[in-house]
């Protein structure tokens, strides 16, 4: 059973839900969650997190409307599906590639934040409308 750990940004302007339901999606999509794999409870996610446990009961429910997770009552709420495409799987050459590159930024002196910079300005230009959806405009504004 893999442990999810969510990580509050209280500076980050978007809505705490939301960041519970971005973080989810993201562990799916590198594989980190799977279908299966249960969520931990409200009551979990506010002790460690200081998060009201309805903003959390929130999430999961948008979750659900995705059809990413299930309610099952009494038992808790299940991951329904996965979102990792293939290639970036936990034992993916493309994920083995980041790795290596990340060691070396790390060699290198680079601290997290200056290498989540480097990653943001170089997704930035080669997912361009990624980044402006992002950043809440349409792509060409």
């Amino acid at each position: 059973m893999t442990v999810v750990v969510f990580r509050i940004d209280r500076r980050s302007g978007e809505a705490t839900y939301l960041q519970i339901v971005r973080q989810v999606e993201q562990a799916l999509r590198m594989g980190a969650l799977e279908a299966g794999d249960r969520l931990p409870t409200a009551a979990q996610v506010a002790a460690d997190t200081k998060v009201n446990p309805n903003t959390t009961l929130k999430a999961y429910r948008e979750l659900e409307r995705a059809g990413l997770a299930e309610v099952r009552q009494g038992a808790g709420t299940f991951i329904t599906r996965s979102l990792a495409p293939a290639q970036t799987g936990s034992e993916s050459p493309l994920r083995a590639s980041l790795a290596e590159w990340l060691n070396e930024a790390r060699s290198q002196g680079l601290s997290g934040q200056e290498v989540s910079a480097l990653f943001q300005s170089v997704h930035a230009a080669v997912y361009p409308t990624d980044s402006a959806r992002a950043a809440g405009r349409e792509p060409g504004e």
